[in-house]
């Protein structure tokens, strides 16, 4: 914990000031000292409580393309890591005839790769494709079909309601124009092998399959991710709830331009890096992201964090970033540094003021935020004012 390690550091410095119990008083002892010392000016700002972690940046989503087997479940032999989408189909048999490049993105309604000549459409969806379709049926599979028919243009949503879970002559006419567009036989209907479903976009990042090898059934022919850029903190487990959904973050990226973000999901679950897992629902690359705020074995929880500007950060995948989160702030706090605080041995915190012809008194204080980042921590006590001098210890 961030507060525990404050303790240690400001218990430390009282030690090294203080070999007796100076802070009978609550009104403050008076004191002199012949050493010079440092002084800091008490102040009264605005303060955010900061915690700063390392992390990965990527793209959230991770997709594995395998081909089903014929008449069976599109995500047969496939991998699907928790949380990280839909896995997707292929084309039932035949050989590989048409493949895409890492880092091509393909987009609905575009051949991802094709067997036999026969190109299979990216469809969007969270449903990978189980079965074949034809008119008369219904389903949610049916319903993402029309949804998408709608969006490519082959039909208004006059004609084929987009959240309608039946297969119509309209969805059929849709899918005939969608079939001409591809340069395949306009069937009307949509056998399995011929579309995959998958939630976003495909960006390409590895391509299992070979030119005119077999596409034998479950067979692995690519992995993807999705286009959207994600920061991925793998963050110690006892500062969980120190974070939030919700809270700013500043993203330092590797030149050292900062760009800003909000953390958009926090893990419930531990798991240790000895496991191979980071939990939570973003990843990058063809696997995981595994961003990291600690070391060794301590289990850690999986932190999304959602660049506000996408394009400010890059094209990098699975690039170290620092990460800065904004955890509380506080308006017209009286701020200290954290160097001048020093632990009672009764307990507490007090500070060492230099007033009027350098006398130097201890001030008991009580503490509010801490601000890892700039060294300061909010304080309440009422011998304390906005333009005291303080001491800081000596370096």
């Amino acid at each position: 914990m961030i507060a525990a390690g404050l303790v240690i550091v400001v218990a430390g410095a009282g030690a090294a000031l203080w070999v007796t119990d100076p802070f009978g008083s609550s009104k403050g002892t008076p004191t002199t000292s012949d050493d010079p010392t440092a002084l800091g000016t008490v102040t009264n700002r605005s303060l955010s409580s900061q915690t700063q972690v390392s992390a990965t940046l990527g793209y959230a989503g991770s997709y594995n393309v395998v081909v089903p087997s014929a008449g069976g479940s599109a995500s047969s032999g496939s991998t699907q890591p928790a949380g990280n989408g839909q896995s997707g189909a292929g084309q039932a048999a035949g050989t590989f005839t048409a493949l895409p490049t890492v880092g091509q993105i393909v987009g609905q309604g575009q051949s991802l790769y094709s067997a036999n000549g026969s190109p299979v459409v990216l469809l969007y969806g969270a449903i990978p494709a189980y079965r074949s379709l034809s008119e008369g049926m219904s389903g949610a599979d049916v319903t993402q079909l029309n949804a998408d028919l709608v969006a490519l243009g082959g039909a208004s949503s006059a004609d084929l309601d987009p959240t309608s879970d039946y297969f119509s002559a309209a969805t059929a006419s849709a899918l005939e124009q969608l079939q001409a567009n591809l340069g395949v036989d306009q069937s009307g209907a949509l056998a399995l092998g011929q579309a995959l479903f998958l939630p976003t976009a495909a960006r390409v990042t590895s391509v299992s399959a070979n030119l005119g090898a077999p596409a034998q059934a479950g067979a692995t022919v690519l992995q993807a991710t999705s286009t959207t850029r994600a920061v991925i903190v793998a963050l110690d487990a006892t500062q969980q709830s120190e974070v939030k959904v919700g809270d700013d973050v500043t993203i330092t990226l590797p030149d050292n331009q900062t760009t800003p973000g909000v953390v958009t999901s926090v893990g419930t679950v531990a798991t240790s890096p000895s496991s191979g897992s980071n939990g939570g629902s973003g990843s990058s690359g063809s696997g995981s992201s595994s961003g990291s705020s600690g070391s060794g074995s301590t289990p850690t929880i999986q932190v999304d964090v959602t660049p506000t500007d996408p394009a400010a950060t890059g094209t990098l995948d699975q690039a170290p970033v620092n990460v800065t989160i904004t955890t509380g702030t506080v308006n017209n706090a009286l701020v200290v540094p954290v160097d001048a605080l020093l632990a009672q041995s009764s307990g507490g915190y007090a500070v060492e003021v230099v007033g009027a012809a350098g006398i130097h008194r201890l001030v008991p204080v009580s503490l509010g935020l801490f601000d890892d980042a700039d060294g300061l921590v909010q304080v309440t006590s009422s011998g304390l004012s906005a333009g005291d001098r303080v001491v800081l210890p000596k370096l």
